[in-house]
C-alpha cells in the first residue's frame, strides 16, 4: 500500500535518517517509536506529502486515500462542528456545499445549473453511496462526548483540547485506506483515549501512529518500528514485545562484540610475541591476516537515553498534610462545587476525569495561583510543595540560559547542584548554556522537572507532566514517583504512568460529584 525506498533526511550536517527503504502493509498498524528529535513527527510529515526528502522516494498504491491527523487546532474556527468533520471528505464537502448553494440561489429556469447539480449529485452518490454521512458525523461527535444540539456550534467557541478532538473526528471519518497520526491522544481524557482505541483496532487500511502512551500502543498497534541509528527497525508485536526484544538484541550485541574483543586482543598478543620469532612468524602472520579479517562492528550511538529523575524531600512529613473543605469554582458557568477531601502522609493521589470537570481548576486553587469562590484549603505546617503546571511550556521563557532560569528561584542554589540536575534531564554541558526561549516543548519540560528536582519538596504537584515526554523520560518518571518519600498529587491521562505511582484515585465526575478510591488505578478500574 505504501512504501519508501532509499529515504533520507539531512539539516545541514545532521542526518535524520538515512536509506531507509520500508514497506507497510495493509491491516497492520504501526506504532513509530523513538526519541525526541529522533525524526518521527519529520518522517511522518514525508510520508504524507507534506515536506520532501532530501533523497529517496515515497510510493503509495494508485487509488488510495491517505489520511493525516491536522496539528493546525484554530484552522476551521468558522466551520460548525458539523462542516469540520464534513472537510474530512474535501470532495464530498465541496460537492455538498456547492449543491446547497445552488439550491439555494440557483436559476431551475437554465440547464446549466441543472446540469452542474446533476454532476455534484453523482459526486455526492461516489463519496457517500449510503447517503449516510450525516449520520456517521453524528455518531462521531457524539461518541467524542459533543451531544447534539452542540453540532451546529463554531469550532471557535470550543477549547483547545475540544478542537483537537474534531480534528480526530475529521481524519477518521472519511475512513481512509492509509492513517497518519502523530500523537493522537494528546488532549484526550481517558474516555476519549479508549474510544479511539477501539476505532482503531478496526481500521482495515494502513495504520502508522507516533504515541508516548504506553498503553495505547499496547492495545492498538500490531507492529513497531524503532526509529534509532538514523535506521528503522521492525518488530512484530506492541510495544511490551518490542522492548522485550530490543533489550534481549542489545545484550547479544553486547557479548557477541566482548567475545570478539577478547579474540582480538589474545590475536595481538600473540603478534607481539611471535612476530619477531623466525620459527613462529608463518603462525604470526596467520593470525594477523585473521586480526584484518575480525569485525568488531560498528559502535554505534544511539538517539534513546534515559534520564536519571530523582525527587528528594527536604524533610519529613508531619501528620497533617492537606485538607480540601467544600471547594467551589464558577466562571460563565459552574466547573465545581463542595468539593471536599483530606490527603494522609503517603499518599500518591491520580487525579482524573474527563476534560473540562475542573482538574486543572483545582490544582491551580490547591497551589493559590487561583482564588476559589467558596471553601478552604489548608496546608499543614511541614509541607513544602513544588508545582508542575499544564502550561509549563508558557511558563518558562525568557533570555536566561538553562542554569540562569533555574537559579533565579534560589540564590541559595549552587550552581554545581542546578548542573548535575540538568545533567540528570539529558541536557549537556553546551546544552544549558541555551536561552530558555529556543528550547522545544519537550525540553521546557524536561528543564522544569529539574528546577523541580533542586525544588527538595515534600509535596508533588503536578499536571499532565508526561505531555512532550517521550517514551523513556515517562518511564523514568513513574519510577521516580514510586520511590519518591513524599506526598504526590497528580493529573495524567497515560494509565501505565498512574499505574506506576498512584495508590490513591479521585475521580471529578462531568455530573459534579467525586470518587475518592483508596488503591491503585486497576484495581479501581475493577471496581467501577
Amino acid at each position: 500500500m505504501l512504501s519508501t525506498v532509499n529515504l533520507t533526511m539531512r539539516y545541514g550536517k545532521r542526518v535524520l535518517f538515512d536509506k531507509i527503504s520500508q514497506s507497510f502493509d495493509k491491516g497492520k498498524r504501526y506504532g513509530l517509536i523513538g526519541a525526541n528529535g529522533a525524526g518521527k513527527s519529520t518522517f511522518l510529515k514525508i510520508l504524507s506529502g507534506e515536506i520532501e526528502a532530501t533523497e529517496g522516494e515515497v510510493q503509495i498504491q494508485p487509488g488510495l486515500k491517505m489520511g493525516v491527523l491536522g496539528q493546525n487546532q484554530y484552522a476551521f474556527e468558522n466551520f460548525t462542528l458539523k462542516d469540520a468533520v464534513l472537510y474530512g471528505n474535501k470532495r464530498l464537502y465541496d460537492a455538498q456545499k456547492e449543491k446547497e448553494k445552488l439550491y439555494m440561489e440557483g436559476d431551475f429556469e437554465d440547464d446549466a445549473v441543472n446540469n452542474r447539480l446533476a454532476e455534484l449529485e453523482i459526486t455526492c452518490a461516489e463519496e457517500d453511496p449510503t447517503y449516510e454521512s450525516d449520520v456517521h458525523i453524528e455518531k462521531l461527535l457524539e461518541a467524542l462526548g459533543f451531544e447534539a444540539a452542540m453540532h451546529e456550534q463554531l469550532m471557535g467557541s470550543l477549547t483547545g483540547g475540544d478542537k483537537f478532538k474534531i480534528l480526530l473526528a475529521q481524519v477518521l471519518f472519511p475512513k481512509p485506506d492509509i492513517l497518519l497520526l502523530d500523537e493522537p491522544t494528546n488532549n484526550l481524557d481517558m474516555e476519549a483515549i479508549s474510544w479511539l482505541e477501539q476505532q482503531l483496532k478496526r481500521h482495515e487500511g494502513t495504520l502508522i501512529v507516533i504515541s508516548h502512551d504506553r498503553h495505547f500502543l499496547n492495545s492498538v498497534v500490531t507492529h513497531i518500528l524503532d526509529l534509532d541509528f538514523s535506521k528503522i527497525r521492525e518488530f512484530t508485536g506492541n510495544y511490551d514485545g518490542w522492548y522485550i526484544a530490543a533489550n534481549l538484541i542489545s545484550k547479544q550485541n553486547e557479548a557477541d562484540r566482548s567475545k570478539k574483543l577478547k579474540e582480538k586482543e589474545q590475536l595481538e598478543s600473540f603478534i607481539r610475541r611471535f612476530s619477531a620469532n623466525a620459527s613462529k612468524a608463518k603462525q604470526a602472520t596467520s593470525r594477523q591476516k585473521q586480526l584484518d579479517k575480525l569485525d568488531l562492528g560498528e559502535i554505534r550511538i544511539s538517539s534513546r537515553r534515559d534520564p536519571s529523575i530523582m525527587f528528594k524531600p527536604c524533610r519529613d512529613i508531619g501528620q497533617e498534610v492537606l485538607e480540601v473543605e467544600g471547594l467551589c469554582k464558577s466562571y460563565d458557568k459552574v466547573v465545581f462545587e463542595n468539593i471536599s477531601f483530606k490527603v494522609d502522609k503517603g499518599d500518591k493521589i491520580a487525579l482524573i476525569g474527563t476534560n473540562g470537570v475542573g482538574k486543572t481548576t483545582l490544582l491551580e486553587i490547591i497551589t493559590e495561583n487561583m482564588q476559589q469562590d467558596g471553601g478552604s484549603v489548608n496546608w499543614g505546617q511541614t509541607i513544602f510543595k513544588t508545582y508542575f503546571p499544564q502550561n509549563t511550556t508558557e511558563v518558562i521563557k525568557g533570555e536566561e540560559n538553562l542554569y540562569g532560569w533555574i537559579q533565579g528561584f534560589s540564590k541559595d542554589w549552587h550552581i554545581d547542584e542546578i548542573r548535575k540536575c540538568l545533567g540528570r534531564m539529558l541536557f549537556s554541558g553546551e546544552d544549558q548554556e541555551k536561552k530558555v526561549d529556543a528550547l522545544s516543548g519537550g525540553e521546557k519540560h524536561r528543564l522544569m522537572m529539574s528546577k523541580m528536582m533542586m525544588d527538595s519538596a515534600n509535596f508533588l504537584i503536578m499536571d499532565e507532566p508526561d505531555n512532550h515526554l517521550d517514551l523513556e523520560a515517562i518511564v523514568a518518571l513513574g519510577e521516580a514517583l514510586y520511590n519518591y518519600e513524599g506526598n504526590v498529587i497528580c493529573v495524567s491521562h497515560d494509565r501505565e504512568l498512574i499505574d506506576a505511582f498512584a495508590n490513591r484515585i479521585i475521580e471529578l465526575k462531568a455530573d459534579g460529584s467525586v470518587v475518592d478510591f483508596k488503591g491503585s488505578y486497576e484495581e479501581y478500574k475493577e471496581q467501577v
